[in-house]
């Protein structure tokens, strides 16, 4: 069953401004829980906008490391339960015997007192590198996607309230785009959305409208991208995972002004691309 939700509500409100108070309408984003499960049982919960819920399931599971390819799903099966979306995840027997022991690796028996350290360890996996990429991106290219992924943001327009992420292919534009409420549930659909388009990661850069966490770059290294840009700062964590991922981290773009924290190579002026 396909899950069905609008993704905007429109409110009314007290409007108090200079000159005065007046009660109006406004249009604002929608944000429901959305369960992930895998063999009937729920691995993780999001609070989410309701849509692309296929897009949401093969990408999380792609850039969790659940997945190696979409090739290693059976079947996805979305179900509305009023409160809110269960995603069932079906994973073909090679991928699920290798989440059951994932799973139980990170349980770990009652009382353990390694189990945080594995969870630990969890959280701060280390990232696909990306550094043999040859991907290569004129200063207008930076400034130019982010330009263009401010006019494919439909949810934003209406709400002034959800994140976007795209992706940007330096003879194309960007040719991929989605909104959530929350940063990394846009990232997890965006990758999902070029999974099942056949888009290499590895030809553009993904572009985000938000701050770059150290879970952006994980994400972003594990669609296969070498060049994050992003519209905030970045954390010191992030920083350093990128560097060490061989990723460029472009941050903090301002019009034509941008930041270059990591692998600055890829940015250049004058010189042909040339895209891996």
């Amino acid at each position: 069953m396909t899950a069905r939700r609008k993704a905007i509500a429109q409110i009314s409100r007290l409007a108090r401004r200079a000159g005065g108070t007046a009660a109006a309408n406004r249009m604002v984003p929608e944000e429901t829980p959305v369960a992930f499960s895998f063999a009937g049982t729920t691995h993780a919960v999001m609070m989410a906008s309701p849509a692309d819920f296929e897009d949401f399931a093969l990408g999380f599971s792609l850039t969790e490391g659940i997945i190696a390819s979409p090739d290693e799903i059976e079947a996805i099966e979305v179900e509305d339960h009023g409160a809110g979306i269960d995603i069932q995840i079906r994973l073909k027997d090679q991928a699920n015997t290798r989440f059951e022991a994932r799973r139980r690796r990170l349980a770990g028996p009652v009382g353990c007192g390694l189990c945080g350290i594995e969870s630990i360890e969890e959280a701060m996996r280390s990232v696909n590198p990306v550094g043999a990429s040859t991907l290569t991106l004129q200063p207008d290219d930076i400034v130019r996607s982010v330009k263009l992924l401010s006019k494919l943001q439909p949810l934003h327009t209406e709400t002034g309230a959800v994140h976007a992420a795209g992706f940007y292919l330096p003879d194309k534009g960007i040719v991929m785009a989605r909104e959530d409420v929350g940063r990394h549930n846009a990232l997890d659909k965006l990758a999902g959305a070029l999974a099942r388009a056949g888009i290499d990661g590895a030809g553009g850069a993904v572009v985000v409208t938000s701050r770059v966490s150290v879970e952006m770059v994980q994400k972003t290294a594990a669609i296969g991208a070498a060049v994050i840009i992003a519209v905030s700062a970045p954390t010191a964590l992030a920083i350093r995972t990128a560097d060490d991922a061989g990723m460029t981290l472009v941050a903090l773009v301002r019009g034509d002004d941008f930041d270059i924290f990591t692998h600055p190579d890829r940015v250049v002026s004058g010189v042909a691309r040339h895209v891996a």
